[in-house]
């Protein structure tokens, strides 16, 4: 059969770019999206809440406007900001002018950010006022942006995305294939640099269905959405979804917990995600008995393992909270694995079962299955699936051989198809709800002048769940100190990499071959934990 002509695939579109159109026209009255830390205003373009078919008007706007400056279908757009309505706006704006969102970890350093905008082309980039500073430094290394954005206070050379909402525009016509790039998403893996996942719009939606169905959730939910949105997981585990449900959203800039709280209370929120950092922040503090929880039904996590004895206690004080792991990684679009209500006790510490539109195996370095019980690598099979790295054919060829993606992460899988992850080929350390390459640590630390040797771990935390950690050999004859090295440290990289605690040994324990273990180190320097504070 022939190609389909472009009336056809227009009228076919299944793109992030329509499931706000589409919520728009069955619940135009609805709320789609708020500001949780404000009460709603008269209605304008910029106020902080939003009907569906007031936020469908802001992202048509957006994406005219965005067109009228030069942003051509396939460009990339990078957004560095927290949480906040204008960022939802972008999110479907971007889409519907047919651009590639580049969403941007707003902790990072000047440099950092530039590597990003230079390797994934963009030619605009978007930026939160409180973040122009470093914003500023990172577009001036970067080549090709051609377009300066900020929301809130303008300031030179910046346009206020306000601008972009007062403009009238009809929608730009824009074929969008399935497989056509929607979003670069770039990951911290083992390496120095990281990668840019790209998702296409199909991987995104078939996602959406496996979170909607496997996670319960209906246009009924009223979500809060604490996280950063430049995480896969709250923006297409949560965010996204609840847009095409028709459900309601409630946005604060960070997970502080005494407004998580507050706003839980105000809102009648009843669905929120977090890794267990920030419930264990919940639960400690002094507001969680003052605030009336009781809209709250469904809670979600993920990141790392739920503590047993968190559960029980999210189990004793929020009674009425069902609750659901999802495991994955941004290559899955995130999620790959889920751990249902009913097993959060039963099958504590599992990740769960293959998600609705996944298969998921343990495998050996053949890429045959191991036994049940017997530990291995975990690979899936999905159209989650990203299309790629960018520009990397190597490292797409090794994460795909077989015809299946490969994790990196080691699990075990029961008789009952639940599984638990057990390691991290990557020496990824999960802290807080951020990743962090240990190589790129050992990498900064190495440019110091007193250092011989370093591993860098992460050491479990009741807070953190993992802390990174040095251990670090120095030079003979040379005197460092912990406060000089996370010095050097902070100065290089994003405060949630740096070092929470340091140690100096005399040698490194390593196998025949040379290696490093590093399980090891993270058993016998577990006592670190007991120095760091479980606030940032």
């Amino acid at each position: 059969m022939s190609p389909a002509s472009p009336d056809v695939a227009l009228a076919r579109r299944q793109s992030l770019a329509d499931l706000l159109r589409r919520s728009a026209r069955r619940h135009p009255g609805r709320l789609a999206v708020a500001d949780a830390a404000q009460s709603p205003t008269a209605q304008s373009p910029t106020a902080p809440s939003r009907t569906y078919a007031e936020l469908d008007e802001d992202a048509t706007r957006v994406a005219g406007a965005l067109a009228a400056r030069g942003v051509r279908p396939g460009d990339r757009v990078a957004v560095l900001s927290r949480n906040s309505v204008d960022y939802v706006r972008t999110i479907f704006g971007v889409a519907r002018a047919g651009a590639v969102l580049v969403p941007v970890n707003f902790m990072l350093g000047a440099d950092e950010i530039a590597y990003v905008l230079s390797h994934s082309g963009a030619v605009a980039l978007i930026a939160q006022d409180s973040l122009l500073p470093v914003a500023r430094d990172a577009a001036k290394q970067a080549d090709g942006l051609r377009l300066r954005m900020v929301y809130g206070t303008a300031d030179e050379g910046w346009e206020p995305f306000d601008s972009l909402l007062t403009e009238e525009a009809a929608e730009p016509v824009v074929p969008i294939g399935p497989d056509d790039p929607a979003q670069i998403l770039y990951t911290s893996g083992t390496e120095s640099r990281p990668k840019g996942a790209v998702l296409s719009h199909a991987a995104l939606i078939a996602q959406y269905a496996s979170c909607v169905i496997d996670g319960g959730m209906n246009r009924d939910d009223v979500e809060l959405h604490a996280m950063p949105l430049f995480h896969c997981a709250q923006q297409h585990c949560f965010l996204v979804p609840d847009i095409q449900l028709g459900a309601s959203s409630h946005i604060l800039p960070g997970a502080d917990p005494a407004a998580v709280l507050e706003a839980i209370e105000r809102h009648g929120v009843t669905k929120f995600f977090a890794p267990p950092t920030v419930w264990i922040s919940l639960l400690r503090h002094p507001d969680f008995e003052r605030r009336d929880l009781s809209s709250l039904r469904k809670g979600y996590y993920g990141a790392a393992i739920m503590p047993v004895e968190v559960l029980r206690e999210i189990g004793e004080r929020l009674p009425d909270v069902r609750l659901w792991n999802f495991y994955g990684q941004t290559e899955m679009a995130p999620v790959a694995v889920m751990l249902q209500p009913e097993d959060q006790i039963r099958k504590a510490g599992s990740a769960g079962q293959a998600a609705l539109n996944v298969e998921t195996r343990v495998v050996d370095a053949d890429g045959n299955d191991v036994a049940p019980g017997e530990i291995g690598e975990i690979v899936h099979r999905s159209p989650h699936a990203i299309l790629g790295y960018l520009d990397d054919l190597e490292k797409t060829a090794e994460a795909f051989r077989g015809g299946w993606f490969h994790s990196g992460d080691l699990g075990v899988m029961d008789e009952e198809g639940y599984l638990t992850v057990v390691d991290r080929i990557k020496d990824m350390i999960k802290t807080g709800g951020e990743n962090v390459a240990s190589r790129e640590v050992e990498e900064v630390i190495y440019e110091h002048p007193a250092v011989a040797e370093v591993a860098v771990v992460g050491v479990r935390h009741p807070s953190w769940i993992e802390a990174v950690v040095a251990i670090v050999v120095p030079k003979p004859g040379v005197s460092i100190t912990e406060e000089e090295l996370r010095t050097h440290v902070r100065a290089r990289l994003a405060a949630f990499k740096v070092p929470k605690a340091v140690a100096f040994v005399d040698a490194l324990p390593k196998n025949p071959s040379g290696k490093i273990l590093k399980r090891e180190l993270r058993d016998r320097h577990a006592a670190l934990a007991d120095r760091i504070p479980g606030t940032r």
